[in-house]
């Protein structure tokens, strides 16, 4: 197997939000493929894990993206027994599950041995900088607020760890990032501060900004939804390529 691919996603629109969801649910726009687009995924070479993570329900940050450093340090542990090789390992995530793949992405190496280098991470509409939200910070009942803990106004040092942008270095891994222009869930700009500060980094960020669509790929013709995808997988092909001899 070359690489694997980590993918968490919503349930649906308005879902999601590390608050509910279900990681073998692709979404609306992904549910009338055949072969669906994990098994395409497979397909196309990659071992793909779609892992778990406690919900802000059950704990806060960081307790998410702790879960998924874990799993991949237990993929990577194992990784001779199921023919993984971990040092070609993309991320990808949409909504809530492109926040945490970008998170992780950003701080894996600072997570120890165990935990395997990420050589690329995809991003599909995902929230990146939680400071600023579309809602009011010092609204205790946003997503944002359940996810850390509180009001994002009243825990701004927290809110500030749970934000991919602020995690950004020169020596993260290439991103692409997918984004609707008409994202009434998770604004573009949410795509676009992350790929700025990446850029700004010297980091390679391929932001592309899909005119018309909103969340989840809705109001998005069929065609369109399919070229995301493969823009993805292309993506992740690049990034998980054996190096030369």
């Amino acid at each position: 197997m070359r690489s694997r691919v980590l993918n968490r996603q919503p349930a649906g629109p308005g879902r999601g939000a590390e608050r509910t969801g279900l990681r073998g649910d692709p979404g609306p726009a992904f549910r009338s493929w055949r072969p669906g687009p994990f098994a395409r995924l497979a397909q196309a070479g990659f071992a793909v894990a779609c892992p778990g993570y406690r919900l802000s329900g059950e704990a806060v940050h960081p307790a998410q993206v702790d879960d998924l450093s874990a799993a991949l340090a237990w993929l990577h542990v194992r990784s001779g027994e199921l023919g993984l090789d971990t040092a070609r390992t993309v991320l990808w995530g949409e909504s809530a599950g492109g926040h945490l793949a970008a998170l992780l992405a950003l701080t894996s190496a600072r997570r120890g041995p165990a935990v395997p280098p990420v050589t690329g991470c995809v991003t599909w509409y995902a929230p990146t900088d939680l400071l600023a939200p579309a809602k009011d910070p010092a609204d205790g009942h946003t997503f944002e607020a359940m996810l850390v803990g509180g009001a994002p106004a009243d825990m701004p040092e927290r809110t500030r760890d749970a934000s991919p942008v602020h995690h950004v270095t020169a020596d993260a891994p290439p991103f692409l990032v997918l984004h609707g222009t008409e994202d009434h869930i998770v604004p573009s700009d949410q795509g676009v501060r992350l790929a700025d500060a990446l850029r700004e980094a010297g980091v390679p960020a391929d932001l592309r900004l899909i005119d018309g669509a909103d969340h989840l790929w809705h109001g998005l013709a069929e065609a369109e939804v399919e070229r995301c995808f493969a823009l993805s997988l292309d993506f992740s092909r690049e990034c998980s390529a054996p190096p030369s001899p």
